[in-house]
């Protein structure tokens, strides 16, 4: 039955697409379409015998033969609007994130170009409901700015990966598509029982996956409306006993570790305080955001210089790039044993 669909609540269709993957009964061929107000319908090959849906229906899903350049022609959309649509976006929750990139000099992507191409994306999207289109991320607290673009303009969602839930507000705090492998990556790393500090916590990005690996994670955040989400967020997951959420400043937090996680870009400034919480031989995951000529030599060199202050030593285990942060810059980490 090609046109078999699993009818699922909208809150839920990230978290049951990614089950229905894993099963292998995911039609990637057709297109997830809202079912009525509070329902999506996903393609599916076949029932489903693990993923939790509401129903089972044959409904016509219309296949994935249409990107968004095409979508966009067939609605008579201006050839200088096609050409300058983006050609990469995330989808979050119910939430598109889009990057528009730098229009202060470019009239070509407009505020009616960017609700046209929102409108778009919202029909190659049925499981989203409305469009953001991101802006920067400013300040220590790393506080987003951004704006809705199309649709019914709500920007509080719940987000799912590798299992974990995220529960955020896209115009109140930042989430990094480009991050999604790092994030699963802590969960895999870690073993259950093992202290973790993650000094830059967020909403719980690192946390919530380690906490749910079984580590006892203390999680600071500087900024309230991120700790809110990070207090719900380990709620939402079942792992409160895990997760010791800290509102602060991450220098001020006492705690011991055996591994500590830096996920700043400025992250080097607080390697005095990390490397006072971490038991010889401890693991520290440290992230920069480096010029890609000076990396990995660059962080690894702030890690050593503060290692050797305090008369520790440094083993590297890897260096990775997680994704490009600017033109000519990279978000990068290095992982590395400190005695």
């Amino acid at each position: 039955m090609s046109d078999l669909a699993a009818i699922v609540r909208k809150s839920r269709t990230e978290s049951v697409v990614e089950s229905l993957r894993a099963e292998g009964v995911y039609d990637s061929s057709r297109r997830i379409e809202p079912y009525d107000d509070d329902s999506t319908a996903v393609p599916v090959l076949d029932a489903p015998t693990e993923a939790e849906i509401d129903d089972l229906v044959e409904t016509h899903l219309p296949p994935r033969e249409r990107g968004l350049g095409d979508l966009l022609k067939a609605r008579g959309t201006a050839d200088d609007v096609v050409d300058a649509a983006p050609s990469s976006w995330a989808v979050i929750g119910s939430v598109v994130l889009v990057d528009f990139g730098d229009v202060s000099n470019d009239e070509t992507i407009d505020r009616p170009a960017r609700e046209a191409i929102g409108d778009a994306l919202l029909e190659l999207h049925g499981e989203a409901d409305t469009v953001v289109a991101r802006g920067g991320i400013a300040g220590t607290r790393r506080d987003p700015s951004g704006e809705v673009v199309a649709g019914v303009g709500e920007t509080e969602t719940i987000h799912t990966e590798h299992g974990t839930r995220y529960a955020l507000d896209l115009a109140e705090v930042m989430f990094s598509p480009g991050n999604k492998v790092e994030r699963a990556r802590m969960g895999e790393v870690v073993e259950s029982g093992e202290r973790v500090f993650d000094m830059f916590a967020g909403i719980g990005y690192f946390a919530l996956p380690m906490a749910r690996a079984g580590a006892s994670v203390t999680a600071a955040e500087i900024d309230p409306v991120s700790y809110r989400w990070l207090v719900e967020n380990a709620q939402l997951n079942g792992v409160t006993e895990n997760v010791r959420a800290v509102l602060g400043d991450c220098r001020t937090v006492e705690t011991t570790a055996d591994r500590i996680v830096m996920g700043y870009y400025e992250a080097h400034a607080y390697l005095e305080s990390a490397l006072d919480a971490l038991v010889p031989d401890g693991i520290v995951h440290l992230h920069e955001a480096t010029p890609e000529p000076r990396f990995p030599e660059r962080p690894v060199e702030r890690l050593r210089t503060a290692a050797a202050a305090a008369g520790r030593t440094v083993d590297v285990l890897d260096t990775r790039q997680v994704k490009t942060h600017s033109a000519g810059v990279l978000h990068g980490v290095v992982d590395a044993r400190v005695d």
